[in-house]
């Protein structure tokens, strides 16, 4: 009976939603198509008949992200959005450029946890664990070549230390890994989280919030 009862709780853990991140493909690839017209819906997106599936359903040029902006960087993701035949896969990518001192902020993606390598520069990269860790901050410098890895649903960033640009590369374990950066969640959202739920939170005065709440937060994803 302590048999069964063990083989039944691997079962239930085994297919617990917990364990999962995108559902595993039922076939060799189901590219994603705009047009609902004689497609079957899976995953969020509408299957491309597979007839109909050609070599550039499966590509994607990535273009050097202009980091003329507020932050000094940009972030150019490949996500099944952009890439068709990334849907039911279970992965994406961003390309990452940084100008010098160039910041990817405080961020979190609720779906997937990424994994970087720097192609070029110097990064100041890190993240903070949850509260029921303590909020514990891990960090480290990054130079060409170096790999880290950001666990799914912490918050984390990237910045340039270096004295010239940088450019890294993400894999995610999500076709649609999504992102939400910190700050825009917190001072732009709409509409408006209250004054009275942010003062408190941050325990500042209403001034500064109202501050905040007025700054034109740049999005770079």
């Amino acid at each position: 009976m302590k048999v069964l009862y063990f083989l039944v709780t691997i079962l239930a853990l085994a297919s617990s939603p917990s364990f999962a991140y995108d559902p595993s493909p039922l076939q060799d690839f189901c590219v994603a198509i705009q047009d609902p017209k004689d497609a079957v819906f899976v995953n969020g997106k509408f299957c491309k008949d597979p007839a109909l599936v050609k070599a550039e359903d499966f590509f994607e040029h990535v273009n050097p992200g202009n980091t003329s902006n507020a932050l000094g960087s940009q972030v150019t993701a490949v996500t099944v959005d952009q890439l068709f035949g990334l849907n039911t896969l279970g992965i994406s990518l961003a390309r990452i450029d940084f100008a010098p001192k160039g910041l990817n902020p405080p961020h979190t993606h609720p779906r997937g946890t990424e994994i970087l390598i720097v192609l070029e520069g110097t990064l100041y990269v890190g993240f903070v664990t949850s509260n029921q860790d303590k909020n514990r901050l891990f960090t480290k410098v990054l130079n060409k070549g170096d790999v880290f890895v950001f666990p799914i649903g912490l918050i984390h960033f990237q910045l340039n230390v270096g004295y010239g640009n940088a450019v890294a590369i993400a894999g995610l374990s999500s076709q649609n890994p999504g992102v939400i950066t910190i700050a825009n969640a917190l001072f732009k959202s709409n509409p408006l989280i209250s004054d009275e739920v942010l003062t408190k939170a941050f325990q500042v005065d209403k001034s500064i919030i109202d501050y905040l709440q007025k700054q034109s937060w740049y999005d770079n994803n």
